[in-house]
């Protein structure tokens, strides 16, 4: 066998030996088949419950900001931060950890300190693992529940479309860091 037969051979069997996102072939000929069957398949109601946990300060920074208007303005006005937030059971930082919240916020309200939000919760453990669900919206984060938007997902979330409600649960107002509860209820196939 030549080198780029072996090499090709070796391929085929790292990519058959790589796990799917809890059991979905996420294969371009696995998503059309997919797509040909959604007409007769049911949808789908799940609940998930979780907290994250926004590290913007000390040790483990899981949130950073990488642009901030100069003067900076009142209520976030303008500034934009990436986050890397860990997804858990419990409120508890060492509890069981679900995923993570990826993505980035920013600043978007002069008046009032509201932020638009454009992240994925990516599950890494559970029944969920390997699969996402993309969220955007206002997130007013003063309420008392916010509302956002369930906009698509992958892998077991496939089309995904629901709500995710939001809640504050700890904020440390010297260090900025925040735990939010999340009750998520998405619709898919």
């Amino acid at each position: 066998m030549g080198a780029v037969a072996t090499i090709l051979v070796l391929c085929t069997m790292v990519m058959i030996a790589m796990p799917m996102a809890h059991g979905v072939d996420e294969s371009p000929e696995a998503v059309d088949k997919w797509f040909e069957e959604l007409g007769r398949m049911k949808e789908k109601l799940t609940k998930i419950h979780f907290y994250l946990h926004d590290t913007v300060s000390g040790n483990n920074i899981t949130s950073i900001t990488v642009a901030q208007p100069s003067p900076k303005l009142p209520n976030q006005f303008g500034q934009i931060n990436v986050l890397d937030d860990p997804l858990t059971i419990g409120p508890e930082l060492n509890s069981t950890i679900l995923g993570r919240a990826q993505g980035i916020y920013l600043g978007a309200e002069q008046q009032e300190t509201d932020l638009l939000i454009s992240w994925n919760f990516v599950f890494t453990s559970g029944k969920y693992n390997g699969s996402t669900l993309s969220v955007f919206g206002r997130n007013p984060i003063l309420g008392t529940y916010r509302e956002l938007a369930i906009v698509g997902g992958s892998g077991v979330f496939r089309l995904a479309r629901g709500i995710a409600t939001a809640q504050t649960y700890s904020f440390d107002i010297t260090s900025l860091n925040a735990v939010v509860e999340y009750h998520v209820i998405v619709i898919h196939y």
